[in-house]
């Protein structure tokens, strides 16, 4: 679908195109959202540029992703989508600054998309260029990824203290260290596409800074620029450390379930050194030897109960003792 966007007083005005219809010459961005053949030619033809393929974007070599051809300047990065799920994922997205006239190509429906083009749908400047779109999307994405960050921080911060809790609730303490065991493993992928995301910005960023002198960009974007490559940083350190935590709470977690098996074991233990003595006495009068006296005895029934019982005691008094329960 090809998506064109022209300025209309003061709004971007988003309108689908036909392709029986012809490209207006004051769009100012053309979003190509799994383009058919067709469309990519459309665009080819009218801007005189070779749109990449879906595998092109794919690729991770800093030349294949950020490059100039025919004067203009293709750049890919790594956007989230689907992040308010259980099962986020990365996609490519690839941004095509052709003069003033801004192209973008995706395969998926990154969330700062939708915000930009609602925004821009309600007021957008009387001025408005490729270039100021493409500052605002990339706003929008580094905006994304710190909701993002702060989501799982808070998420973490709820299962460090749910694996300090000793109640186990409603569930049993081993469903509850399954939901956790998977929670933390949810919470690791997330942070660690968020990181792929933001390191794949801050280069084009990078890039971006690097060419502002030859598009004779304002001052005022190329300070933007340099404050995006700042939120970029210290968000990327923001999620480095929520990796590090994260880390430490699998290990903690895994440490939790550890004591509680060694918990499980020495009960066990405890119970088979305890009924150990009662056992040797049973089994010594089980024997039914012909000349055993005490078979003879009338209280040597109470009295065998009687040594197992005392048998049964001391061994569990004497853990007690050492504090070993």
């Amino acid at each position: 679908m090809l998506s064109v966007n022209v300025p209309c007083g003061a709004t971007l005005e988003r309108t689908n195109f036909d392709d029986g219809g012809k490209l207006p010459d004051r769009a100012v961005w053309l979003d190509l959202h799994s383009p058919t053949p067709a469309e990519n030619k459309l665009v080819e033809r009218v801007l005189g540029i070779a749109l990449p393929t879906r595998e092109e974007m794919q690729e991770i070599e800093v030349t294949s992703r950020l490059y100039v051809e025919n004067s203009a300047r293709f750049m890919t990065a790594t956007l989230m989508c689907h992040s308010d799920t259980d099962v986020p994922r990365t996609t490519p997205v690839t941004f095509i600054l052709s003069g003033h006239r801004l192209v973008t190509m995706r395969y998926d429906e990154p969330k700062p998309f939708a915000i930009v083009g609602a925004k821009l749908a309600r007021l957008c400047p009387p001025n408005i260029t490729g270039e100021t779109v493409l500052m605002d999307l990339l706003d929008a994405v580094i905006d994304r990824a710190a909701d993002i960050l702060e989501r799982i921080g808070s998420d973490v911060d709820g299962i460090s203290h749910a694996i300090l809790e000793s109640e186990g609730g409603v569930m049993s303490r081993g469903q509850r260290f399954k939901e956790m065991l998977k929670s933390i493993g949810r919470r690791g992928d997330h942070t660690s596409k968020v990181r792929e995301s933001l390191v794949s910005i801050g280069r084009l960023l990078l890039y971006l800074a690097a060419e502002a002198d030859t598009m004779k960009w304002a001052k005022d974007q190329r300070a933007a620029i340099k404050g995006m490559q700042r939120d970029v940083q210290s968000l990327s350190d923001h999620a480095t450390y929520l990796s590090q935590k994260i880390s430490f709470l699998l290990d903690a977690m895994l440490g939790v379930v550890s004591l509680e098996q060694n918990n499980i074991i020495k009960i066990f233990s405890v119970a088979a050194v305890v009924l150990m003595p009662p056992t040797l006495i049973a089994s010594i009068y089980g024997m039914n030897f012909k000349n055993m006296p005490e078979l003879g005895w009338d209280f040597g029934y109470p009295m065998a109960i009687v040594l197992m019982v005392i048998a049964a005691i001391r061994p569990y008094w004497f853990f007690k003792w050492k504090r070993w329960l």
